[in-house]
C-alpha cells in the first residue's frame, strides 16, 4: 500500500463528464489499497472568468478580495469531485485551504506556503476516506484566504505530498508526460521516461508548460517523486507510462541499470511571453546600471537576459534586457519614473521576440553545446538578439516569427528526433 497525492488540472476538471472520469481514476487507485489525497484546479477557463469580474469591479481591486473571488473556482471542483466519488461508492470529503489549514505568508495573489497541518488529514486518509483539496489556495495568519499565483495548484499538490510524506505525487495534465519539445511543433518529439529535478526546473522556467516552476523547486527541496501523466488515458490503466521527475542520483542509477548513456540535451523549450527593452544613451559610469535594475527589482519585475553595449565616445552606452511580457507596462512605467535619476535618452520596447532554450544535465561535462546551437541557427539565417546561460541551459532571444523553425532545427541538431516509424 502506498500514500499517493493525485493532482488534476483545469482541462481534467472541465465539466461533469471529465470530473466523472477523474473520479473513476481515483476510485481505481483506492481499490488498489492506496491512501489517496486529491488536489484539484478550477475548471478550464474559470479562473480567467473570475479575474475578469475582479477587473470589472475595480481596475485597482483589493488583492485580499481578489483572492476571495478567484479561490472559489477550486472550491467548486473540490466539492463536485467529492460528491461524484461518493456517488460511485468511494468515501470522500473536501478540505478547503483554511480547514487543514494550509498556512501561507502575507502576500495576496502570490502567497508562498509555510506549513500544512496534517493531523486531521492523515487520520481521515488512514480511515480510507479520500481527501479532496482545492489547489491554489491557503490561509494567512489573520485568517484571510490567500492564493498562490497562476498554476499554483501544482505547488499545492507537491506541498501536500511533502507534508503527508507521500510515496509519489501524480500530476495529471492534458499531455501524457514530458517531451523533448512541444510535439505540436515537432512531430518527432520523444516522451521522456525520466527527467531530473534540475532539468525540469530549467525547462519550466524557460517556457515548458507541463509543471509550474515553483512546484518543481519545492519537489526538489523536499525530495518528492513527481510523475506527469495524462488524465485522458484509460482510468483503470494499471501501468502508468508517464514521466518521472527524480534526483540526478536516481537517474544515474537507472541509466547504469539499463546500460544506457545519458542524453547530452534533454529538451528544447520556447517562450513567446517575453519582451525586450532597450534603454538608450545611459551614462557610462559606475552605478548607472544599478539605477536601472534596482527599481525594477523593487517592483518585483524579473529581468532575464542583459546586454550592455560597448560605451560610445561620448561616455554613453545602450542597455538591453528582457522581462516577462505581462510585466512590460509596469517595467516601462518604473523606468520612466526613474528617467532623471538614470539619465537615459529613451526606452524602446519590443514584444515580437521569443526565447528558445536547450536544457540538459549532460552539458555539465560536455563542451560545444552552445556552439552547436549558434551554428545551427546561423545556418538557417536565424539572428540571435541576446544570450543567457546557466550550468545546464543555454537560452537565446530571437525574432518571434522564427520560433517554430528554431525549435525544429535545434531538436534535429541535438539528435532528439524520434526514429521514423
Amino acid at each position: 500500500m502506498a500514500r499517493i497525492v493525485m493532482k488534476f488540472g483545469g482541462t481534467s476538471m472541465a465539466g461533469m463528464e471529465r470530473i466523472r472520469n477523474v473520479a473513476a481514476r481515483v476510485k481505481h487507485v483506492v481499490e488498489q489499497g492506496h491512501e489517496v489525497a486529491v488536489v484539484v484546479s478550477a475548471m478550464a477557463g474559470e479562473t480567467d472568468r473570475l479575474v475578469g469580474f475582479c477587473k470589472e469591479a475595480s481596475a485597482l481591486y483589493d488583492p485580499a478580495e481578489y483572492d476571495v473571488v478567484v479561490a472559489s473556482g477550486e472550491q467548486v471542483t473540490s466539492g463536485l469531485l467529492a460528491m461524484t466519488l461518493k456517488a460511485m461508492g468511494v468515501d470522500a470529503r473536501s478540505w478547503l485551504g483554511w480547514q487543514l489549514p494550509i498556512r501561507t505568508n502575507e502576500a495576496h495573489a502570490k502567497a508562498r506556503i509555510g506549513d500544512i497541518d496534517t493531523i486531521d488529514l492523515l487520520a481521515s486518509m488512514r480511515s480510507g476516506t479520500v481527501a479532496v483539496i482545492p489547489g491554489f489556495q491557503g490561509m494567512m495568519e489573520d485568517g484571510r484566504i490567500s492564493t498562490l499565483g497562476r498554476g499554483g495548484s501544482d505547488t499545492s499538490a507537491v506541498a501536500v505530498a511533502a507534508a503527508v510524506k507521500a510515496d509519489r505525487c501524480d500530476i495529471y495534465t492534458d499531455v501524457d508526460g514530458v517531451y523533448t519539445t512541444d510535439p505540436r511543433i515537432v512531430a518527432r518529439a520523444r516522451k521522456l521516461d525520466l527527467v531530473t529535478y534540475e532539468e525540469m526546473l530549467e525547462l519550466a522556467s524557460v517556457g515548458a508548460k507541463v509543471l509550474q516552476t515553483r512546484s518543481v523547486g519545492l519537489a526538489m527541496k523536499e525530495g518528492v517523486v513527481v510523475q506527469v501523466l495524462s488524465s485522458f488515458d484509460d482510468p483503470t490503466q494499471t501501468d502508468l507510462p508517464g514521466t518521472l521527475i527524480v534526483s540526478e542520483e536516481e537517474l544515474e542509477a537507472k541509466l547504469k541499470e539499463d546500460k544506457m548513456e545519458r542524453q547530452l540535451i534533454t529538451g528544447i523549450a520556447h517562450d513567446k511571453n517575453e519582451a525586450k527593452i532597450t534603454v538608450t544613451r545611459v551614462p557610462d559610469r559606475p552605478g548607472a546600471v544599478a539605477h536601472i535594475f534596482g527599481p525594477l527589482a523593487d517592483a518585483a519585475i524579473n529581468v532575464d537576459m542583459i546586454i550592455q553595449n560597448v560605451g560610445r565616445d561620448k561616455g554613453e552606452t545602450d542597455v538591453t534586457f528582457t522581462v516577462p511580457g505581462a510585466d512590460l507596462a509596469r517595467a516601462l512605467d518604473v523606468l520612466e519614473s526613474q528617467k532623471e535619476e538614470i539619465g537615459f535618452n529613451r526606452v524602446i520596447p519590443d514584444t515580437k521576440v521569443a526565447k528558445v532554450s536547450v536544457v540538459g544535465v549532460g552539458m555539465k561535462s560536455h563542451a560545444g553545446v552552445a556552439s552547436t546551437m549558434f551554428k545551427s541557427l546561423a545556418d538557417r539565417g536565424i539572428n540571435i538578439l541576446a544570450i543567457s546561460t546557466s550550468e545546464i541551459k543555454v537560452s537565446v532571444l530571437i525574432d518571434e516569427d522564427e520560433t517554430e523553425l528554431a525549435v525544429r532545427v535545434l531538436h534535429t541538431a541535438y539528435g532528439l528526433d524520434a526514429p521514423v516509424a
